[in-house]
């Protein structure tokens, strides 16, 4: 049996959230010898997935420095992949999505000759300052990739739209559903102190709502718009819980806490780790998020979404109607929050929708395609 090498290289939690049944995926394929990098471009949200998902990595770059920027980290990637892709050598060089990691990732694999495959890929807002770097990143991510593993029919048609051969191109589901239905499963005999503690800030059949937040773009004025928004859904819904796990990024932190600190039914925690997440995602009864993966998980439990931006290069939901579009407008995000809470009939109609991003086989067809271009 011909023997072909296979690396996967992530470095933020959200990479490693939808790598991580890929992992499993390819660690079982015969014939497939697989390795793990990471560059832990976030060092402990990261660790907290890999453990979670029983994930040793065969090569770890430790590159997250305090103060860091996306000068020094783009510089730092690719000069350190260099001795990684020499000893290993692989043929194939798994990248996900949109970060940083992953832009520098496929440049240093092109360099060594393997052949690229960017999961997830296609997404477009065709804005490159939004989102920032994430538009820009996946777009030349996009142009050296070999493989493109499209999580829907519309990022295959970006793909297409930019010259880039069909034959080359799967559409799969995105993978963070294979994550996910893996989670919820893992969950169940899964228990610790952080869930445990989530736990503790929710009363019975209490409505929670689960905010994150984190966008470069909405750092300064937007912000504060949110948060000024989410004052006024907590003062005029007191018993609605809403819970924030606020990014470490002083941009976030100082209007958050600033803003809602003082609040009784507003609790600030600190960032979730992942298994944790998916149980709090689980019991919320909606989201309101910035978040990219969030847009994707959160319909597979059933969950309406409000997505504080103005573009999304994940459109399938906005037209499925399992996210809504609400920017960082203060009175939009009042008022839609307000209609869900209430329209009992507005709130099903978005909850019961049929879910764009996939039915948890997205890695298995990655690997069917991979096989039959190994022979």
């Amino acid at each position: 049996m011909k023997i072909t090498k296979h690396l996967i290289i992530f470095g933020t939690r959200p990479e490693a959230i939808k790598m991580a049944p890929l992992v499993e995926a390819l660690k079982g394929t015969p014939g497939f010898q697989t390795k793990v990098c990471v560059t832990a471009q976030h060092r402990q949200m990261l660790d907290q997935v890999l453990d979670f998902f029983e994930i040793k990595p065969d090569y770890d770059l430790d590159l997250m420095r305090q103060n860091q920027d996306l000068f020094s980290l783009t510089s730092d990637i690719i000069t350190c992949l260099k001795p990684v892709l020499k000893e290993f050598n692989p043929d194939f060089v798994y990248v996900h999505g949109d970060t940083t990691t992953s832009m520098a990732a496929a440049i240093a694999a092109f360099y060594s000759g393997a052949k690229i495959c960017h999961i997830e890929a296609g997404l477009r807002t065709n804005n490159k300052h939004s989102p920032f770097p994430e538009e820009i990143n996946r777009q030349l991510t996009g142009r050296i990739a070999d493989f493109h593993f499209a999580p829907t029919n519309t990022a295959e048609k970006n793909l297409i739209n930019e010259n880039i051969a069909e034959s080359n191109i799967v559409v799969t589901g995105n993978t963070v559903i294979d994550a996910l239905l893996q989670s919820l499963e893992k969950l169940k005999s899964f228990d610790n102190e952080e869930i445990r503690y989530v736990k503790g800030l929710i009363e019975d059949n209490q409505k929670v709502i689960l905010v994150t937040g984190h966008r470069r773009e909405n750092h300064g004025d937007g912000f504060v718009r949110i948060c000024q928004a989410l004052k006024k859904i907590a003062e005029g819904n007191k018993d609605v819980k809403i819970i924030y796990p606020v990014h470490l990024n002083p941009n976030v932190k100082g209007p958050v806490y600033e803003i809602l600190s003082d609040i009784e039914n507003v609790n600030l925690i600190s960032p979730l780790s992942y298994p944790a997440f998916v149980w709090l995602m689980s019991r919320a009864y909606l989201i309101i998020t910035d978040s990219g993966g969030v847009q994707e998980e959160a319909p597979s439990l059933g969950k309406p979404v409000l997505v504080m931006r103005d573009t999304t290069e994940r459109p399938e939901a906005v037209e499925a109607e399992t996210v809504l579009l609400v920017g960082t407008d203060m009175n939009k995000i009042i008022n839609e929050t307000e209609c869900l809470l209430h329209n009992k009939e507005r709130y099903q109609a978005m909850a019961e929708l049929h879910n764009p991003y996939g039915d948890g086989k997205a890695c298995s067809r990655i690997v069917s395609f991979i096989q039959s271009n190994t022979v």
